[in-house]
C-alpha cells in the first residue's frame, strides 16, 4: 500500500509538505503509530529559491535535520545535503516496528525526489515499511512522476489531498488485518 500526493494537486511542494504534516499530526492525535518525516521550508529573505529544507523525524526525540546546504550567492547547483537525508532515513528506520504484530505503523514521507530516483534517500525506508506490511504515504513532484511510477509500479495509488487522510486510516486498518508474509 503506497499512496501518493501529487505536488500539482496541493499547490506545489510547500502545499504537499503542509498537507503531509497535517495528516501526520491528525493520525498521531488519534493515537495511531505514525513514522517517517515531514518537511518545512524556511524561507531566507525574499527569494523563493533559497530556503532551508528541514525534516522532522516522526516518533524520534532527536533534533530536526537540515537537509539543505548553503552554496553561496548565485549558486545554481543542487542544495540537497544527501548525507543529511541519509542520516534522517536511518533515524526513521530505527523507529519502525518489526511488523504488524507489534502494532504496525503508517509511514509518512516528505517526498520521492532526486535521491530516491537513484535508489538513495528514503528508498530503504519505503521498502522496509512495505516489506513489513506498513502503508506509506508520500508526495511526488511532477518532474519525478515517471521515476516514481517505475519504482512503485502497481503498488502506487494516486490520492487527492482530501482523500489522503481517510486512505491512511483505511490502509493502516487493513494492514493490521493482513500481516506481511
Amino acid at each position: 500500500m503506497l499512496g501518493w500526493l501529487d505536488h500539482a494537486d496541493t499547490g506545489g511542494g510547500d502545499g504537499a509538505h503542509a498537507r503531509l504534516s497535517e495528516i501526520a499530526a491528525t493520525l498521531a492525535a488519534e493515537g495511531l503509530a505514525v513514522r517517517g518525516t515531514v518537511q518545512t521550508n524556511l524561507r531566507r529573505g525574499g527569494d523563493d529559491c533559497h530556503c532551508d529544507m528541514v525534516l522532522r523525524v516522526l516518533a524520534d526525540d532527536g533534533p530536526q535535520v537540515v537537509i539543505s546546504q548553503d552554496l553561496g550567492a548565485g549558486s545554481q547547483g543542487c542544495r540537497l545535503d544527501a548525507d543529511a537525508l541519509e542520516g534522517a532515513a536511518q533515524r526513521v528506520l530505527a523507529t519502525l516496528p518489526e511488523g504488524v504484530a507489534e502494532g504496525g505503523a503508517i509511514v509518512v514521507l516528505n517526498k520521492f525526489g532526486k535521491q530516491e530516483m537513484i535508489g538513495r534517500g528514503m528508498v530503504a525506508v519505503i521498502t522496509a515499511a512495505l516489506d513489513r506490511g506498513f502503508p506509506v504515504l508520500i508526495s511526488v513532484a511532477p518532474a519525478h512522476r515517471p521515476a516514481f511510477a517505475e519504482f512503485a509500479g502497481e503498488l502506487a495509488v494516486h490520492l487527492s489531498p482530501e482523500a489522503a487522510l481517510e486512505w491512511c486510516r483505511d490502509a493502516l486498518a487493513a494492514a493490521r488485518l493482513t500481516p506481511a508474509a
